[in-house]
């Protein structure tokens, strides 16, 4: 049954930071330069002048300015699937390029959002559990309202069937929640999803090396980071859009953010049972300067750092709560713009 669907992803920060030394012809230059040549910042929104739900909403005011921001001339809004073809084959794309994307398909989406990105012209993708739509409750699209939009060229994408937590759920349930999803939303729209968010952005470890055959070519998570042509294609970070995250000002600094490149992170999951984790990671040489990194906790605030040449360890000295926790590690460059990575560690 399978085979059948298969035819057819606010802290505060530190100040001005590190520039490579001269030498621009260098390995570690031209590895970078590849590297922030195929980078891409994808936004994560949820709902839109939801009053009742700060958390997942931004105020319409809000959204409205990082429109006009986005159509100032500074950024490419590009479809997500030309986004992940480059990353894949490491092809170029456009200086600040931004991916658009909406999870959870609320009617808010398709009453507030999708008039505002038609008449901009800027494409977007919507991330849907197909239980949810075939409640058909009001609050969220309907079949025919996603139809519409992806009869206009937006992309749709899927979050399990019910809008479970995967990274929770044995192995069977979690596919079982994934051909399902796939299973409606072929039959209502006519094609498979072939991209899935993360419901709240946790990450099974269990799930993860399944998805391609399921017939999902790309997953996102809700961890801030730009996606890059190294990034783990079925684990891309997105920068959360909300009430408290979308001001204008962290808007442009997102927007404009530039990959923070590690390898060898610890640990290879963020589904943890120690607490407090250890948390770990090598900064590749072509990131340049490393003496202006600095690491958040959300709740924490900034954490200590050993460096130990190029490998950071971080050192926590309180357990975090249960629950979702945010890290982010940023660096700054001397063109007021950012190098990012992030994590979203949940504690059972």
């Amino acid at each position: 049954m399978i085979r059948r669907f298969l035819a057819l992803t606010w802290l505060s920060l530190g100040i001005a930071g590190g520039v490579i030394a001269a030498g621009a012809q260098s390995a570690h230059a031209q590895v970078r330069s590849l590297e922030d040549a195929s980078a891409a910042v994808v936004l994560a929104y949820a709902r839109f002048g939801d009053d009742t739900a700060p958390a997942a909403s931004i105020r319409l005011d809000q959204f409205d300015a990082h429109l006009r921001e986005l159509r100032s001339g500074g950024y490419t809004v590009l479809p997500l699937g030309e986004v992940l073809g480059a990353l894949r084959e490491g092809r170029s794309l456009p200086p600040r390029s931004v991916v658009i994307t909406i999870d959870e398909g609320h009617r808010s989406a398709y009453r507030e959002a999708w008039p505002r990105l038609r008449e901009a012209g800027l494409p977007f993708t919507v991330f849907v559990a197909s239980d949810t739509i075939d409640r058909n409750t009001g609050t969220h699209m309907s079949w025919g309202e996603l139809r519409e939009l992806a009869s206009a060229g937006v992309t749709i994408g899927q979050m399990g069937a019910s809008h479970a937590r995967l990274a929770m759920a044995d192995r069977s349930t979690a596919i079982s929640q994934i051909v399902r999803a796939t299973e409606r939303m072929t039959a209502e729209l006519g094609r498979p999803p072939l991209v899935l968010s993360w419901p709240y952005g946790e990450v099974s470890a269990v799930l993860k090396p399944l998805l391609t055959g399921l017939g999902v070519r790309a997953a996102l998570g809700l961890h801030s980071g730009v996606a890059h042509a190294g990034s783990d294609m079925l684990y891309l970070p997105r920068f959360t859009q909300n009430e408290a995250l979308g001001s204008i000002d962290r808007f442009q600094l997102v927007a404009k953010a530039l990959p923070l490149v590690v390898s060898d992170v610890v640990p290879d999951h963020w589904l943890v049972d120690r607490n407090p984790p250890a948390i770990g990671f090598t900064v590749e040489p072509q990131t340049g300067d490393i003496d202006q990194l600095a690491c958040f906790m959300a709740g924490i605030g900034r954490v200590e750092v050993e460096r130990l040449g190029r490998r950071l360890e971080l050192r926590l000295t309180e357990a975090l709560p249960s629950g979702r926790t945010r890290l982010n590690c940023t660096m700054p460059l001397e063109d007021n713009r950012w190098r990012w990575f992030g994590a979203q560690i949940t504690v059972n």
